[in-house]
């Protein structure tokens, strides 16, 4: 679900909320009874967790040499 940010045009009070896309936005401060404006924000990045990111993660393990005869 995306984080939505919200704040009120008469108190100032910010704060975030997890809204699904479909659902109406805030329009009533719940500090106040002011009315909200949502705010545009960037949302978070990828986030990895865990190994296997990296090319040397996944090159194969070196062989015992072989003897020339």
């Amino acid at each position: 679900m995306p984080t939505y940010e919200y704040c009120c045009e008469d108190c100032g009070e910010c704060f975030e909320v997890f809204q699904k896309i479909a659902d109406e936005p805030l329009t009533i401060c719940p500090k106040c009874g002011g009315h909200l404006k949502k705010k545009i924000t960037a949302g978070a990045g990828v986030i990895f967790k865990g190994t296997g990111f990296y090319e040397t993660d996944y090159k194969r393990k070196s062989s015992p040499k072989k003897k020339n005869r």
